[in-house]
């Protein structure tokens, strides 16, 4: 039996970072608390995040600020339609000195991957950028590095402008263990971001976490609690996208072409934990599941014809069964 006490009180020691992350964060990022937890989330169990929204919405500043609040490697790669996997992972240099070639790694070398725009690269830096979210390894040659850890990979898409960009296919896609989508600030949020933009001076971030300090906490939240209903229930939702009929959700049958994966189910349950982690408990509980849900699912369930000609989003869908599965 777990000693859910004991837990809770490893917990508390090992999320103070947590709490330093996001004070860090929040004198540059203004509002928006809902996407620096998700990309603390992110971090704590070592999934990678898309965050989707309009330009202008902080998405980059966002991930910069949490690599500048860690003492980590940080790599900002601008994807553009002329972009190379060379330009990702490096190269092989011919040295006329030493007369062979030799390694140059790419900016893949770092802990933390900003993949800006990622939607504008053609398929080869597609698939070159999969086996590194997959594998955490490159191959450059016929050598196969290992990439440093922690290693996560933060991507941006802009959602309204479709010309010159590429869908990503549904095997990258689905190895975003989060898919975040941001919204516009509210009027004082907005009002102060103005107010500092146009200030003379402008707050600076220090890194406060070192990635040991991560990797630690990976390992304590793997082990908080999670009971048998709360898995049933993991598992209940992402069978309910599959087989709807089952859960007496007959009507989504006609909207959903494919439901989640296994790596959905995986995703959710650590995706819970993490979350109960930034909310320092020892224990999962049902509300940990639904508050991280439509981040885990909303890119893994595919869309009929019939559900685009209503207007019908993922979203709605996953109303739809989270209101119609017992809640533990």
């Amino acid at each position: 039996m777990t000693d859910i006490q004991e837990l809770n009180e490893r917990i508390q020691r090992e999320s103070s970072f947590v709490d330093l992350l996001q004070m860090e964060m929040s004198k540059v990022i203004i509002g928006q608390k809902y996407m620096t937890e998700r990309l603390i989330i992110g971090l704590l169990s070592n999934g990678h995040i898309l965050l989707e929204g309009i330009p202008g919405l902080a998405k980059t500043l966002a991930i910069k600020s949490l690599s500048s609040a860690i003492h980590a490697k940080f790599s900002r790669i601008q994807f553009t339609p002329d972009l190379l996997p060379a330009d990702l992972v490096g190269t092989m240099i011919y040295n006329q000195r030493k007369e062979e070639f030799t390694v140059r790694k790419g900016p893949l070398f770092s802990n933390l991957i900003l993949a800006d725009e990622i939607n504008r690269a053609p398929a080869k830096v597609q698939s070159a950028l999969l086996e590194a979210m997959q594998e955490r390894q490159v191959t450059i040659g016929d050598e196969t590095f290992s990439l440093p850890e922690p290693f996560l990979v933060l991507a941006t898409q802009n959602p309204i402008e479709q010309e010159g960009t590429y869908p990503l296919p549904e095997a990258q896609v689905d190895r975003f263990m989060l898919k975040v989508v941001i919204g516009y600030p509210n009027q004082e949020d907005e009002r102060m971001i103005m107010r500092q933009n146009i200030a003379n001076t402008y707050p600076t971030i220090n890194p406060v976490v070192r990635p040991e300090a991560i990797l630690k906490a990976r390992g304590v939240v793997r082990e908080v609690y999670m009971d048998e209903k709360i898995e049933k229930y993991i598992i209940d939702i992402v069978f309910a996208t599959r087989f709807p009929k089952e859960y007496k959700l007959n009507k989504l049958t006609q909207l959903i072409s494919f439901g989640g994966s296994p790596r959905a189910t995986i995703n959710l349950a650590l995706a819970a934990k993490a979350y109960a982690f930034v909310k320092r408990r020892g224990y999962v509980i049902p509300e940990d599941v639904r508050a991280i849900c439509h981040d885990v699912l909303r890119h893994r369930i595919g869309l009929t014809y019939e559900a685009e000609a209503e207007n019908i989003t993922s979203e709605e869908i996953i109303n739809e069964i989270l209101n119609a599965i017992e809640v533990p």
